[in-house]
């Protein structure tokens, strides 16, 4: 049976055909670039999220550091911030300690005043004392003890056999700490080993043999 269409109509369908064709494949491409870029930007947020996590929790660390470096920074001022005060007080405290060392010990010829007086100022001298001690100042005073360069400046040696040495065994300044802060170190003297003179006295024993004889 002959076909009843015309060949123009049937050139026609054909190009209509391929440009459907034509038409799917551009539009199968489009999806797939789309989906590619979808994919692409979906891992580039990712990355911007990581990095962005990243310098979050890097600045909440130091936010925390600078936090504790604060609160330890305050409460070094807080404790050691009139640690000046203190080393001029203690100095007046050292003037009234000298002043009531000089006062003899048989104090039954003394005048009444005069006697009340010292009573007077050795009751404030304890209290003075007491007072330091209740705000953490203590006083170093390292008679018999050994010699520690960290709160005690050695003044001078005394040759003795009766203790080891390097053994405190004269305070001529007591030191003091605020808290475990140096104020001032304790002035001491300190003991050394007695040298031996044995190996001089042969020496001379030796050479009066010799001009003897």
């Amino acid at each position: 049976m002959a076909n009843d269409k015309d060949p123009s109509e049937i050139i026609d369908d054909e190009e209509k055909s391929n440009e459907e064709e034509m038409q799917q494949l551009a539009d199968d491409e489009i999806e797939e670039e789309i989906e590619l870029s979808d994919d692409d930007q979906k891992s580039e947020f990712e990355l911007k999220i990581a990095e962005l996590t990243d310098q979050l929790m890097r600045t909440l660390a130091d936010s925390e550091n600078l936090r504790k470096r604060t609160f330890k920074d305050v409460e070094q001022a807080k404790k050691y911030s009139h640690i000046t005060f203190v080393r001029d007080l203690v100095s007046s405290v050292d003037n009234l300690k000298r002043a009531l060392d000089s006062v003899p010990e048989d104090k039954s010829n003394l005048p009444e005043p005069i006697k009340n007086l010292i009573i007077g100022l050795e009751i404030v001298e304890k209290e003075i004392l007491t007072t330091l001690e209740k705000h953490n100042i203590k006083q170093i005073d390292p008679i018999d003890e050994k010699f520690d360069y960290n709160f005690h400046q050695a003044m001078f040696e005394i040759p003795t056999s009766d203790c080891d040495p390097g053994t405190v065994v004269q305070v001529s300044q007591k030191g003091y700490l605020l808290y475990d802060r140096l104020v001032r170190p304790a002035m001491v003297g300190v003991s050394k080993k007695i040298e031996e003179k044995k190996d001089n006295a042969d020496n001379e024993k030796d050479i009066n043999t010799i001009e003897k004889n």
